[in-house]
């Protein structure tokens, strides 16, 4: 039974207003292009910039780059959804960074062109709000996420399923689910993990940090699993192929074996059969010897039977 997803409706204070069509900045410093995080040998390429305040810890940031590079991976060839972590997302007209903006330490939107941005502006993307906000907790940020956060997501966002997590205490993972315009809590399975209709995928604990997990239940792997696993397996292959060699070797080596040992039966045959054939030569000369004899006894009146 497939469940209709709760659409994101249009924010009803744009109406009859001229929108702007360059990106917003303020008199700070212009922010960089944050494009998805991407990994590569190890090595961050492009940096995440949001007016949130900063992460509070590495762990924080190893959380958001493993939910980012592992769906930007899994769906590698997809075109159609936009996923950031700490990126801001501008939701009402305000010019003002600090007004009417959040940004989410995880966020997905779906239906949408996958192209790097520098920020999310809802009446610049067709007034899309993401389906699917994850935040990691802190003791600075935990009593916002949980109270102010998760009001503006279910209310003003609209947003579908809203996670959070605390990379420090694994029983601080909730999610929850819009459900008649209020979040309803998503129960999890009997491993724990909790079902993301938007995503089509779970959410669950790996080894301390949330992670997702596909309908039968593998670990989405991240760019350095999948390529750990990439090496595993050709390393798998490699050395399934020299099995697979010396198995050819052992074989034609038994083929050499089994030749050579058919040829030295051929030769004992033929041997037995050169016995054989000397052994009734030498019968027949022995006939002819005796046959011989008797003829010279009875040529002498001799009687052989007699002897």
């Amino acid at each position: 039974m497939t469940i209709a997803k709760e659409p994101n409706p249009s924010v009803s204070i744009y109406e009859d207003i001229i929108l702007p069509t360059e990106e917003i900045f303020s008199d700070e410093p212009p922010l960089e292009t944050a494009k998805n995080i991407w990994y590569r040998d190890g090595q961050r390429e492009d940096e995440i910039f949001s007016d949130e305040p900063p992460l509070e810890t590495v762990l924080h940031l190893q959380q958001i780059i493993l939910l980012l590079t592992s769906l930007e991976l899994f769906w590698d060839d997809r075109n159609d959804f936009f996923a950031a972590g700490n990126l801001t997302i501008y939701y009402s007209l305000r010019q003002v960074k600090s007004q009417d903006s959040r940004g989410p330490d995880f966020f997905v939107v779906l239906d949408t062109e996958r192209r790097p941005r520098k920020s999310w502006a809802v009446w610049q993307e067709n007034h899309k709000f993401p389906n699917i906000i994850v935040e990691v907790l802190s003791p600075s940020t935990a009593k916002v996420d949980k109270t102010t956060k998760k009001t503006l997501y279910q209310n003003i966002f609209r947003t579908p399923e809203y996670f959070w997590f605390d990379p420090y205490n694994s029983v601080e993972f909730a999610g929850f689910r819009l459900q008649n315009g209020k979040y309803e809590p998503i129960k999890p399975n009997a491993q724990g993990y909790l079902w993301s209709q938007e995503l089509g995928l779970y959410l669950g604990l790996h080894e301390g940090l949330v992670r997702f997990f596909t309908l039968e239940g593998e670990l989405v792997p991240s760019p350095k699993e999948d390529s750990a696993k990439s090496r595993q397996q050709a390393a798998i292959a490699k050395q399934q192929a020299a099995i697979a060699k010396q198995q050819a070797a052992i074989a034609e080596q038994k083929a050499a074996i089994a030749k050579q040992e058919a040829a030295m039966e051929s030769v004992m045959r033929e041997q037995a059969e050169q016995e054989a054939a000397i052994a009734k030569q030498q019968a027949a000369m022995e006939a002819l010897k005796m046959a011989a004899l008797l003829a010279k006894l009875r040529d002498l009146n001799i009687d052989p039977d007699s002897l």
